[in-house]
Parts: C-alpha cells; structure tokens; sequence
C-alpha cells in the first residue's frame, strides 16, 4: 500500500513553493520588479503610495498635484502563474493592475471628478526562462477621470535580472516603450538598484541606491521637443513585513530628478522649471 502511494504521489505536480515571487510592471515608466506572494496559482496585489509631487519620467503631471495637495496613489492587481518549471517555480505569467491617483483639488479645478486625476491600467505577459531573468510584454492606458490630461496608450518591452551574482546585487532594468497613442516617440530607461540587507534573515531591512537614466525620443515628451533625457539617483529603505497574512514591503525612497534643460523648460508655466527636484515616496506594497 504504501509503495503504491508513494508511486501515485510521485506522478503528482511539484507543489508551488511557499515564499515565491511574482513579477509585476509598473504602470508609470514599465519597470520591471517582483512582489513575494504565498503558494497557489493566483496573487491580488496592492500598494499605497504617497508623494511630494507626481512626476513620471521626470515629468510633471499637468494636474499639478505638490506637498499641499498630498498626492496618494493606490494600486490593485493580481499577477497569475500560467507555467511552473519542474522545480514548482514560476515560469509564465499574466498580470495586471489599475494604478489610480488622488488628491485634494485645487480651486480652479471644475472639472469632476476633481480629487480623482489619474487613472492607468497595464496587463504584461511575462517569463522566466531562468532564474533571476524577467522579460515581459506590457501594454498600458493611461486615462484622466477628472478631464485634465488626454488618453495615451503604450507598449513596452521591458527586463531586468535578478540573479545570485555580481550583476544581479546590482539589479539591472531595462525598458523600451512605444507610445501607441498621444504624442508618439519612445522611450527608454536603463536603471540600477545595488542593494544591502541590513540584517540577516529574510525579514532583514534592505538598503537601495537606485539610479536610472532615461531619454524620450522623436518628441516623446511632446510636440517640437526632440530627444530629452534625464537621470535619477539617491537611496531607499525597504522592511519586509506580514500583515494580514500578506507577504509586505515598506520602503521609504528619496531620488533626485535631474533634467535636461528643455525638458525643465517645457514644465513652465504649469510647474518648476528648476532642472533638480527632489521627491520622496513613502510606500506599502502587500501580494497574497
């Protein structure tokens, strides 16, 4: 009997590990990171986020959301274990998730919903042909409830590697998108996040430097401005935490946008024109 059952067992696929991860893309600029989540097929995500000001690709969001306004972001998905490898890791995956932002309205804003000024939906396919490599396709639309800024549309390829070597403490990303639909152009963005933990054990705190250079081309950033670029760097603090069941991340991050001159200019006169701005990002982020 029992040589029966272990022979019934063995014919069974692997288990999905306990304490794997998923990846998921970010909505705004299509960088690629990974949320550890429990065992099972299927994963809801969330994360909240508040900020001292709402630039994506160090651009200002025309709804002009700053520290007065307190810009909240709020994030819900679900990434899905298509394929495992016989290992029991994942292997192909499909997520998505809506990203929306909030914030308390200006007085010249009429247009309602007024606090309701971003909402972006991207799904991404994505694959793991070995450990520690992430690719995926994404598509995203990007919308404005409350009427301030137009529908655009993007399609990006996007990577990043996460292996156990010299390379991967330094946690390369690198991302191409299209814009399908708005102004045109593409984009891309080569980042670096070298990384320490600060303890030892998987619930130690971690600490990032993340920098990131990116450049919009053939008028990516808007009509008659050409190829712009910028670059990012400063540090962030990551705490592991279980809440609720949920596997979670609380991370404070401090970056320095640096702009090149026209693309600072642009901002005038709905923003700064300054070509240094300082943004802190206070963040939780929980996966099932």
């Amino acid at each position: 009997m029992m040589l029966r059952l272990a022979g019934l067992l063995a014919l069974l696929p692997a288990a999905p590990l306990w304490g794997q991860s998923v990846p998921l893309v970010d909505t705004e600029d299509a960088t690629l990171s990974s949320v550890s989540v429990g065992g099972g097929g299927m994963h809801p995500i969330l994360t909240l986020d508040v900020r001292n000001g709402d630039y994506a690709r160090a651009t200002y969001d025309q709804d002009g959301p700053g520290v007065d306004r307190v810009p909240v972001h709020a994030t819900i998905g679900l990434a899905v274990v298509l394929d495992r490898d016989a290992a029991g890791r994942g292997r192909w995956f499909l997520t998505g998730q809506s990203s929306n932002g909030f914030h308390a309205p200006s007085p010249g804003e009429r247009s309602r919903p007024r606090a309701f000024y971003e909402s972006n939906t991207i799904a991404a396919l994505a694959w793991r042909p070995v450990e520690g490599l992430t690719a995926a396709l994404a598509y995203a639309v990007k919308t404005s409830p409350n009427g301030v800024d137009p529908t655009t549309q993007e399609a990006s390829v996007t990577m990043a590697w996460t292996g156990k070597d010299a390379l991967g403490d330094l946690g390369p990303n690198i991302v191409v998108t299209r814009r399908t639909q708005g102004d045109g152009g593409f984009f891309t963005l080569a980042s670096l996040s070298p990384s320490q933990k600060l303890g030892e054990g998987e619930d130690a705190a971690q600490l990032s430097l993340p920098l990131a250079f990116g450049m919009g081309w053939d008028g990516f950033y808007g009509e008659g401005l050409g190829d712009r670029a910028y670059g990012s760097a400063g540090f962030a603090l990551s705490q592991p935490l279980t809440l609720g069941g949920a596997k979670a991340t609380l991370r404070a991050e401090i970056l320095a946008l640096i702009r090149d001159g026209a693309l600072a200019a642009s901002e005038a006169p709905n923003a700064t024109s300054d070509r240094i701005i300082p943004l802190a990002t206070l963040s939780l982020r929980m996966g099932w």
